[in-house]
């Protein structure tokens, strides 16, 4: 974790890590894409959105309600040994525990239903929705708030539970088809 916090540290991530973890910069792309199934995918959007939605519930209650009370790890920035060792870059953090990384669980649950569900639409493009949840997780390293276990944790869980509702989806709702234009 100190390897990532503080021996990679540069101005230029110093300024951009805290940055990627904000829901201002995801949101608008989780609602690009609803819209995007909406317009495309309109006889399948609601069931689509609501088990995006359900994924992200799903993920987020298991880790921060269950799990984190579960495991009581101390977040690195709490942890009375490593206290003054981590550069602390947000102006929170939690009290509410650090296994898992709740946002690991979130992003890697949505990565995983999206990779499934779009695959007939993005094609290898879809290795990109991973790609996304790791550059937000590597931020919660870098901002001092989780330990490297804590987002691997987190990710395990969001993979499955992301696959499990993707699976679901996809058995009782079927694969995304466009809308015909003939």
């Amino acid at each position: 974790m100190l390897k990532i916090n503080r021996d990679a540290a540069n101005t230029w991530f110093d300024q951009l890590m805290p940055f990627l973890r904000q829901p201002l910069l995801w949101i608008p792309f989780y609602f690009f894409l609803v819209v995007f199934v909406l317009v495309n995918f309109p006889k399948k959007a609601a069931g689509w959105i609501l088990s995006l939605a359900t994924t992200a519930t799903v993920t987020d209650l298991l880790s921060s309600k269950l799990i984190k009370p579960a495991v009581g790890r101390m977040r690195p920035c709490n942890d009375p040994e490593l206290f003054n060792q981590v550069r602390l870059l947000v102006s929170y953090c939690g009290q509410n525990g650090s296994f898992t990384s709740s946002h690991a669980a979130n992003h890697f649950g949505v990565a995983m239903f999206l990779f499934i569900t779009l695959k007939d639409f993005c094609g290898p493009y879809r290795y990109l929705f991973f790609l996304w949840a790791a550059i937000i997780c590597y931020a919660q390293i870098y901002v001092g708030v989780h330990f490297p276990g804590d987002i691997a944790g987190g990710a395990v869980l969001g993979l499955i539970i992301g696959w499990m509702a993707a699976s679901l989806y996809l058995r009782y709702a079927g694969s995304l088809s466009p809308i015909s234009t003939t």
